[in-house]
């Protein structure tokens, strides 16, 4: 049987956080758009599946892997992920922020999944906390200046910039941390703001922001966090996570610098466009920035050691083409490849099958007699495992994603 490359029709996914421009402009279509584009998802969620052209038919990607999961994932990947799909890539643009959100770990998501369905409650109930049994985690690589929040800042750091806004006696468990600025201290605070609502929590943000607003930011640092609070108060005001710039690292990442999210750690995406890619889930648990449903208990509980630096993953290249952001997922793999002619690539072992966008420039896959595949600026296409090896020439920059080597 002779397996071919796929080109991939991706949905757009539109949120109102998302840009006009930015995916209308990749992809060559009329921008800015008629509402906001947050994501183009390119795999096999069932959700949102690309589509493809098999003969005469248009079907799915999840449609054509499940006809012959061997040879398009491969007999390892087709066992050992159950004949899906094991990773979703996306183009995620943000032109406001994204809710605060932490994600469960495998067995956090069996065990919720399996209760909320033991339940009753509707996969697509707004009170649903779990819409499968994956985890979810997650890394973005940055095309544009990025804005993000990821993981707790240390206690003790949290401590000092609560003392130097004078906010000790307003926020509710902040003395706590005063005293004892460890993790079972700040999980208190964070539960304690996460419980505060109505007239209470306006309070306290108006203090906040005052506060704020007084305080000479001594550190790049701090102006990046004090800014971002403002600027969420415009965006979300009366929302508790306003507050979240001064709990959580807040930083950017340039163009080609990527973070990797493991499970359990809480962040937020605030401004810029990426590569996203993540384990094939949609299980997300929020904590403020949105007015989407918020289940504090849930969110706690799925929390891991709340304090730690934010994961930045460096690009690994032995050859100046490919570029490697390697992450602790067996999902996944992300890599970046820049060509420039007369250069070529081949990938080296292949794990599985694997999706190719291409980002900038123009180029061509080449597989054996086949005849060539031309792949330009927006497009992609999905490489099944069967069809071996292939090579690519030409003048761009393409993402890669993959399945890591067990």
């Amino acid at each position: 049987m002779n397996i071919k490359i796929y080109r991939l029709d991706n949905p757009i996914r539109e949120y109102a956080w998302g840009s006009e421009t930015f995916i209308s402009n990749l992809l060559g279509i009329p921008s800015p758009a008629p509402a906001p584009q947050a994501e183009l998802w390119l795999g096999s969620n069932p959700q949102a599946p690309s589509l493809v052209r098999e003969g005469k038919r248009v079907i799915s990607l999840r449609e054509l892997i499940l006809e012959d999961p061997v040879e398009m994932l491969g007999e390892q990947a087709a066992e050992r992920f159950s004949d899906t799909l094991p990773f979703l890539l996306k183009v995620l643009s943000a032109a406001r922020p994204l809710s605060i959100q932490a994600h469960p770990d495998i067995e956090q998501a069996r065990e919720g999944f399996e209760r909320e369905n033991a339940a009753g409650i509707p996969l697509d109930a707004l009170n649903r906390n779990y819409k499968d049994p994956n985890h979810k985690p997650e890394l973005i690589c940055a095309l544009t200046p990025f804005e993000l929040m990821s993981g707790f800042r240390d206690p003790r750091e949290i401590a000092g910039l609560l003392t130097y806004l004078d906010l000790g006696a307003a926020l509710p468990g902040a003395e706590i941390l005063l005293a004892d600025p460890t993790d079972p201290s700040l999980r208190a605070l964070f539960e304690a703001l996460l419980s505060i609502s109505g007239e209470k929590r306006d309070r306290l943000l108006a203090v906040l922001l005052r506060h704020v607003a007084a305080a000479p930011p001594r550190s790049e640092k701090e102006k990046r966090a004090f800014s971002w609070v403002d600027r969420l108060s415009h965006f979300y005001p009366g929302d508790i996570g306003i507050l979240a710039p001064i709990l959580l690292n807040t930083f950017r990442l340039q163009p080609g610098e990527a973070l990797y999210n493991r499970a359990g750690v809480l962040h937020a995406y605030l401004e810029g466009s990426g590569i996203e890619i993540m384990a094939n889930s949609d299980n997300v648990l929020r904590g403020g920035l949105t007015t989407k449903y918020i289940n504090p208990a849930e969110l706690l509980k799925i929390l891991s050691g709340l304090a730690g630096p934010a994961d930045i993953v460096q690009a690994e290249t032995t050859d100046r083409i490919e570029f490697i952001y390697r992450a602790p997922a067996r999902e996944f793999e992300l890599s970046r490849i820049r060509i420039v002619s007369p250069a070529s690539f081949t990938p080296g072992r292949r794990n599985g099958p694997e999706i190719l966008l291409c980002v900038e420039g123009s180029t061509t896959v080449i597989r054996g007699n086949n005849p060539d595949l031309q792949l330009q600026k927006g497009g992609s296409i999905f490489i099944p495992f069967g069809v071996g090896s292939y090579t690519i020439r030409g003048e761009g920059v393409l993402y890669r994603a993959a399945i890591p080597g067990s």
